[in-house]
């Protein structure tokens, strides 16, 4: 049996552990700060001490095992993904980069090698953004972007971040102090299932990403006017609902003719609510996704004039406010041509894609150069308990993240 294999199945069986660490009993949720959290630390913590690396864990909540190089103070390269879930989630999305991460620091380890730069594995507190709506929390704290507002940020309980970076143990002062400061920075390279289906449909293991799409999430309101469904005649209504649900199709309409452009409205409320009552409000959702951010800005702009147009023309009010967005990231073309080696040293035919989703890549670029490895999923499902990977597949990723490191050494930074 080969390294790579061995390896990749100690990998899904450590995800299989991660997999039970959950803040809720019926499914898969793990959030920043919560005690699933703190049990994922002291299980991925003891994995990295076997694999040689000294561990640490920064305010935010950030888990790090760092691999010293062969000469002390040099360079740095940060491997790794992050340790959160979204809720009801599968066990693959992010735990998976963190632990072929470490399977790549272990195959160093038990050789004795050391590499010309320093090899950094972090397991980020924070992408998904589950419990205080912020995503990238984690890494955006080791970049030095984190909005220190976002301190005043509260869970469904009404915990702020500030008081949940305190009660896991770090200061939520000093989280300025998470910001890297450990020299230069190679790059920072993540391992992430696909979250797609162009892997699967190539019948292709893995493949290397190009850029990771900018995002924009708006929230929509209608304002009509509520009736009695019996009396309050058909023309004339400010039916807010038939407006946002007019809305709806044009954005799925707008997404549709434009290559590459994904748009999606995943909630939507209405009040009051009642089965006899006119709706008088109702709010939507809008994700709005492309890789190239001019498309993006361009499209979203259309979109929220649409929006303007269907409430006049119904008579409802529409208001929006936009609540998070990042522009796209390209990947490293050093990093995204080193991993390319990788993947035909190992017998792979070679693919670029472009990730739809966001990773925390996207904030890491602010600090340094991206470069990310996708690993084909079933289905090309994820944020689902239905995630899966295969073990033939995670033994070509753990290779191809070994061969990467190997032409990292033999050829260098860009």
């Amino acid at each position: 049996m080969s390294r790579s294999r061995t390896f990749a199945e100690m990998a899904m069986e450590r995800c299989d552990i991660l997999g039970a660490l959950s803040d809720e009993p019926e499914h898969l949720t793990r959030q920043i700060g919560g005690d699933a959290m703190r049990r994922a630390h002291e299980q991925v913590g003891a994995w990295m001490r076997e694999a040689g690396m000294v561990v640490s864990r920064d305010n935010i909540g950030n888990l790090r095992g760092r691999y010293e190089g062969a000469t002390p103070g040099g360079p740095s390269l940060l491997v790794g993904s992050h340790l959160d879930s979204v809720r009801d989630a599968g066990k693959y999305d992010g735990p998976l980069g963190v632990v072929v991460a470490i399977a790549a620091v272990q195959g160093l380890h038990d050789t004795k090698r050391r590499l010309p730069f320093a090899v950094e594995v972090i397991a980020f507190a924070d992408e998904e953004g589950l419990r205080f709506s912020s995503t990238y929390l984690g890494s955006r704290a080791l970049a030095g972007t984190f909005d220190f507002s976002d301190l005043e940020r509260t869970d469904a309980s009404g915990v702020t971040l500030a008081e949940a970076i305190g009660q896991f143990g770090g200061d939520p002062a000093r989280v300025s102090d998470d910001a890297w400061r450990g020299g230069n920075v190679l790059g920072y390279c993540e391992v992430h299932i696909e979250q797609g289906p162009v892997l699967e449909t190539r019948g292709l293991p893995v493949g290397v990403v190009s850029a990771i799409a900018g995002r924009a999430h708006y929230h929509i309101t209608f304002t009509g006017e509520a009736g009695h469904a019996g009396t309050v005649p058909m023309r004339g209504r400010r039916d807010a609902l038939v407006a946002a649900a007019e809305f709806v199709l044009a954005v799925e309409a707008d997404a549709a003719s434009h290559e590459g452009l994904v748009a999606t409205v995943g909630q939507l409320t209405v009040h009051p609510g009642a089965v006899n009552v006119v709706p008088g409000e109702v709010a939507v959702s809008l994700d709005i996704r492309h890789s190239d951010d001019n498309v993006r800005l361009e499209r979203t702009r259309h979109l929220l004039e649409s929006a303007q147009e269907i409430g006049s023309r119904r008579s409802v009010r529409v208001a929006h406010q936009l609540l998070g967005e990042n522009a796209s990231a390209s990947c490293s073309p050093h990093l995204a041509s080193l991993f390319a080696m990788a993947v035909d040293e190992a017998g792979v035919p070679v693919v670029h894609l472009v990730s739809g989703a966001g990773h925390d890549g996207v904030t890491m670029a602010s600090l340094t150069e991206v470069g990310m490895l996708f690993v084909r999923c079933k289905g090309g499902i994820s944020h689902n308990p239905a995630e899966a990977v295969t073990v033939d597949d995670v033994a070509v990723s753990i290779d191809v993240l070994g061969r990467f490191l190997e032409l990292l050494t033999t050829l260098g930074p860009e």
